[in-house]
């Protein structure tokens, strides 16, 4: 596959075709073709800076209410290795990359770590042939499916987090969170806090500070919608 043919199935649009070849040429293929004099690392550094900016920009406009914490347990998801790699199989990166023949024949095309590198240096090789708005353009959608799944390891996050993940994921929608009523004396104060998602979903919880009582809202809000999948349409 050349890299033209590479771009054009994985909906590219290079000016500069160069690009694209120097990001497909592994170190391995270098050391057996002595006359291409520029393997693909210096790419894969510039693109993982851009990917690591990008995660962290997308997320923070479309989770505005996550912490700097939850925000950076995300991103770290997002750039992984293995979803890294996953990004590049979704594209057939594996059967394009410039392979020496002792990488090839070790199974390098379907190697994780190696996977990972060379989409970083893809996303390189497009932030300098047509600047950091492509890059973006190419990858906003790649995080808004991969982030879904984050939906499936609740370690990553909190009943919040997870229930604004689901609802602008499905509806399109940033949960609203109100104080209904605060109840008993100053020194054992609880509120109730009510959630609502749009139209479909609306829970309460309670707790000892405001933080608390959202958090079981959203918990109880997120069994609501996990039991009740008419809600997402």
């Amino acid at each position: 596959m050349t890299p033209e043919e590479f771009a054009r199935q994985a909906g590219l649009q290079f000016n500069d075709f160069q690009l694209v070849r120097r990001a497909l040429t592994h170190s391995s293929y270098i050391n057996e073709n002595p006359d291409v004099l520029e393997d693909n690392e210096r790419l894969e550094f510039l693109g993982d800076a851009a990917l690591d900016f990008l995660s962290a920009a997308w997320l923070y406009k479309h989770f505005p209410e996550m912490d700097e914490g939850q925000l950076t347990r995300l991103r770290s998801s997002l750039v992984r290795t293995e979803q890294l790699a996953e990004f590049a199989e979704q594209i057939q990166l594996g059967e394009a990359v410039l392979l020496g023949r002792g990488e090839e024949a070790s199974g390098g095309r379907e190697r994780e770590a190696l996977l990972c590198d060379v989409f970083e240096s893809l996303i390189g090789a497009l932030y300098m042939d047509s600047g950091i708005e492509s890059v973006a353009r190419f990858l906003e959608p790649r995080f808004s499916q991969a982030v879904e799944r984050v939906m499936q390891d609740e370690s990553l996050l909190d009943a919040r987090s997870l229930l604004q993940i689901w609802a602008q994921a499905k509806l399109g929608e940033t949960p609203r969170y109100r104080t209904v009523e605060a109840i008993g004396p100053d020194h054992a104060r609880e509120f109730v806090v009510e959630v609502t998602i749009g139209r479909s979903a609306s829970a309460r919880g309670v707790g000892r500070s405001k933080q608390e009582a959202a958090q079981a809202a959203a918990s109880s809000a997120l069994s609501t919608v996990r039991t009740r999948p008419d809600l997402a349409q």
